[in-house]
């Protein structure tokens, strides 16, 4: 049995990522993380990159590392990365995929993510098997006779955007009319959004949907600043819809049709809203981070919720195991089971983009959901003291309610505080939620100064 929590830690929530041409990501680094995935892999991969300017460069050496193994490497290009993880899963052949992507990172960023043979982001289990390859230099390198070889992939998007069409009542949303805004953030998402919104007969107009690794539209993360452009757009144009990606397209926010910026939870409550109702029920995942407005909607559909720790991982996995019908994380990454078990931004695109066809405006969608208000600080914490921080903070809250499934969930009756320790970091993260943005904000200011406090002591 493989021996497992001895070596460093090289993969975080999703993937390696550094900044490029620093040890943490340089070519020697990619070279030798692929030698390790082609030993644990042991069989044709594919591989794909976002559109970042160093993309190119480690999806080489990761390559060449995969086949010095013996893998045959298939090049999907530039794509999203739920396109690579569909390829995947569909195609039995293949041991696993790679994708070369920082997501939202800032532009000098890179990383390297793994995809298992199901087309799920990797197992933390598989993470650390590779991560034991990797500092034990335990590569199963070939003879020259049986190196592997690198080839073009060119189906992974038309299949991809074939497999959301065929989930999608295209003809209610092309007798709508419907017209929307779509800002691609300059990355992945640019090579298949469009193609979706054409084959839904959606018109449409395109902000940043150039692939330019260096985003200069803005940072490839979907927060209300970044969107700014594409809220005036929408406030200003008569859209049904205001659409951002993030970089890889695996996250998708939304501006409803009077210009309001949409938080992740929101588009993940009206999605698990109408997949309640149009299955008369049925089970909703979701982390123990996303807002009370998530549990308020399915219950008002007639399902049920589970919470998971946080990382879609995790959710996927718990969406699988209990036959779940819908899930996803509060930060727009949302999972439809009939397609796959990963965040998904194109297929959020399209089954938004039918909500609004079937049911109307989406600001009228989101008044008959519930709002809440999210406020998230974080406080140093030394690593050795974490543990102790946190046994403290479970005592002083035993009269109240407490869900330990990732760090502590305190509940009140007018909102929560979740605190988690992270995984990498010297730090302690502080989420809360309450009915006003001054309230949550005051709760997370207060166990913010709890945890500072016992780190003093």
């Amino acid at each position: 049995m493989t021996q497992r929590n001895v070596v460093p830690r090289l993969f975080g929530t999703n993937g390696v990522r550094g900044v490029v041409n620093t040890k943490a990501m340089d070519c020697r680094f990619a070279s030798r993380l692929g030698m390790a995935i082609g030993t644990f892999m042991n069989g044709t991969i594919l591989i794909g990159s976002d559109a970042r300017t160093s993309g190119e460069m480690l999806k080489a050496a990761c390559s060449s590392g995969m086949m010095a193994t013996g893998c045959d490497v298939l090049d999907c290009g530039v794509l999203p990365t739920p396109a690579l993880q569909y390829s995947v899963k569909m195609d039995k052949e293949i041991a696993g995929g790679v994708v070369i992507t920082a997501s939202h990172n800032p532009p000098e960023f890179n990383g390297i993510k793994c995809v298992d043979r199901d087309g799920t982001e990797m197992a933390r289990k598989n993470e650390e098997d590779i991560e034991t390859i990797f500092h034990g230099k335990a590569f199963n390198v070939t003879t020259w006779d049986k190196i592997g070889s690198s080839t073009p992939h060119a189906r992974a998007i038309p299949d991809y955007e074939k497999a959301i069409i065929s989930l999608i009542d295209a003809d209610s949303v092309r007798a709508e009319g419907l017209k929307v805004a779509l800002d691609c953030s300059n990355g992945a998402g640019a090579r298949v959004t469009p193609h979706i919104l054409e084959r839904l007969g959606v018109d449409y107009v395109t902000l940043n949907a150039d692939l330019n690794g260096a985003f200069p539209g803005h940072n490839s993360e979907p927060t209300p600043d970044n969107a700014r452009d594409l809220t005036e757009l929408v406030r200003q144009g008569d859209f049904d819809l205001g659409i951002i990606h993030d970089g890889d397209a695996d996250r998708t926010i939304f501006v409803d049709d009077k210009g309001n910026y949409m938080h992740g939870d929101r588009s993940l409550a009206i999605a698990a809203y109408y997949a309640c109702k149009e299955n008369s029920g049925g089970l909703v995942v979701t982390t123990v981070g996303s807002s009370k407005c998530v549990e308020d909607a399915v219950k008002m559909a007639g399902g049920r919720i589970m919470f998971t720790r946080v990382g879609s991982p995790v959710v996927a996995r718990a969406m699988i195991k209990n036959n779940a019908i819908f899930g996803g994380e509060e930060n727009g990454g949302l999972i439809f089971p009939r397609l796959q078990y990963c965040r998904d931004g194109a297929m959020a695109v399209a089954r938004l983009i039918e909500i609004v066809a079937k049911h109307g405006e989406m600001s009228k969608i989101q008044a008959m959901i519930p709002a809440y208000s999210q406020y998230k600080t974080k406080t140093s914490c030394p690593n050795e003291k974490k543990e102790a921080v946190m046994k403290r903070l479970a005592e002083n809250a035993r009269e109240e309610r407490i869900d330990a499934t990732d760090g502590i969930k305190i509940l009140f009756d007018d909102g929560w505080v979740l605190v988690r320790p992270s995984g990498t970091e010297p730090i302690i993260r502080i989420f809360s939620e309450a009915k006003s943005s001054d309230k949550a904000k005051d709760t997370a200011g207060r166990f913010r100064d709890i945890i500072a406090q016992a780190v003093e002591e």
